[in-house]
């Protein structure tokens, strides 16, 4: 064979390479899966009939409550939670797009599930649907505004485990102000500064001395919860009447939105403090992914050596990062106090920031994501208490894990692998 024959024979030879696929990710279709397993022993165990109660769903007319054979609903839910199980599975299995999606409406049905059987057969026992979404917007404020801390500070390099002690602090300041000032508004406005304070610890000790964050943050929550119960204990208690009384923000419905059936009460029909998260969210989405300000931030958290070659001050925009969120994690500690009209006590946060770092995560560092996380957080928590209003056998200090026990299944169970800001964490220069 001659050369030339011998090129042409090489030049016609088809190599194929291997086809590598991705490997099947599970954890859609298996929760999807148990959650139809579940419906449909939900719908084996109801009897008799439930109500949901219809109760404030409009202003502007009486809606009547909702009867129903709960065992025929549940099956149906149960049959639509099986099937959109079946398409996340199948879509799992081909890598195609949407698992996520079935993922949800299995979820949803799940849920529509579980809240028919809760009331089934209850004498008495109405399922309350406005107060069950409201309560779960409201609940959602301090795990949004927490979450949202947690993002700016992690996009600019910085881990900000203290959200749970600026709320706590923002809960204080919030109610002491309100009760020196005799107003709950001027209370809201000045909480954020006691969320400052805290942010001004972290940041000195994570910027400027270098400190690890993880250990930073830990010491700062156990610092804010030991400070407030003394001075809980040691000044508030001496005169209750004067500088520690239950103020509440009050609702102001928007008018005309305000009074379309069940959207209308639940969304429009809130405290200032929850159309304010509102703006936040939407100021926040748009500044971080669409400003030169927000291209700055995440810069300094991926790259700080890239972003100081173009003069942008790493340290400096670190810190502003840093006081933004301790302001907003000290406003949504206000929520627990005057938004709640509650007086501030001991350890009044409860665990919810680090319920919001969870939503934070969840989100993927977006704030639209932590939003969606942390809604599903908010109406887990509420879910807790409206089932001890509905005579419910289920213990009660099991319905007071629902919320911890979401957030330990959604963060194990569906973030997956995520990746956080590159240099997040680590000092410069």
């Amino acid at each position: 064979m001659s050369q030339a024959t011998a090129d042409m024979v090489r030049h016609d030879e088809v190599i194929e390479a291997p086809v590598i696929h991705a490997p099947i990710q599970w954890r859609f279709p298996i929760a999807a899966m148990v959650m139809a397993i579940l419906t449909v022993i939900f719908a084996t165990i109801s009897k008799g009939e439930s109500v949901f109660s219809m109760a404030g769903a409009s202003r502007a007319f009486e809606i009547s409550n909702l009867h129903m054979n709960s065992s025929p609903v549940v099956w149906t839910l149960a049959v639509l939670a099986i099937v959109f199980a079946g398409v996340a599975t199948y879509l799992a299995m081909n890598r195609k797009k949407y698992v996520a999606m079935f993922t949800g409406l299995a979820a949803v049905a799940f849920i529509l599930g579980f809240l028919v059987w809760i009331v089934a057969g209850r004498t008495g026992a109405t399922m309350p649907v406005v107060q069950l979404l409201q309560g779960a917007v409201a609940f959602a404020v301090p795990l949004i505004l927490g979450a949202l801390s947690g993002v700016v500070c992690e996009r600019s390099g910085i881990i900000n485990i203290a959200i749970e002690g600026q709320l706590l602090a923002g809960a204080f300041m919030g109610a002491v102000i309100a009760s020196l000032a005799n107003s709950p508004l001027i209370g809201m406005l000045l909480a954020p500064v006691a969320g400052v304070l805290v942010a001004l610890l972290l940041g000195l000790f994570t910027i400027k001395y270098r400190v690890d964050h993880i250990i930073v943050g830990v010491v700062l929550n156990m610092l804010v919860l030991g400070l407030t119960s003394f001075l809980y204990s040691s000044w508030l208690m001496n005169d209750p009447s004067r500088l520690n009384r239950a103020s509440f923000l009050g609702r102001y419905p928007i008018p005309l939105l305000s009074d379309i059936p069940v959207i209308g009460p639940v969304f429009f029909n809130q405290t200032i403090l929850v159309y304010l998260m509102y703006i936040i969210v939407i100021v926040l989405q748009f500044m971080l992914f669409r400003s030169r300000w927000g291209l700055r931030l995440r810069a300094c958290g991926e790259h700080p050596k890239a972003a100081d070659t173009v003069g942008i001050k790493v340290n400096r925009t670190r810190w502003r990062a840093v006081m933004l969120g301790g302001a907003l994690a000290g406003l949504g500690g206000a929520f627990f106090s005057i938004g709640l009209g509650l007086a501030f006590t001991k350890n009044m946060a409860a665990g919810n920031g680090f319920i919001a770092l969870a939503a934070m995560i969840l989100g993927r560092w977006n704030p639209k994501g932590a939003v969606a996380a942390a809604a599903i957080f908010g109406f887990a928590t509420n879910l807790g208490y409206v089932m001890q209003s509905v005579n419910n056998s289920i213990p009660y200090e099991f319905l007071l894990m629902i919320p911890y026990v979401v957030t330990i299944l959604a963060v194990a169970g569906f973030v997956g692998a995520v990746r956080p800001p590159a240099m997040e964490g680590k000092p410069y220069p």
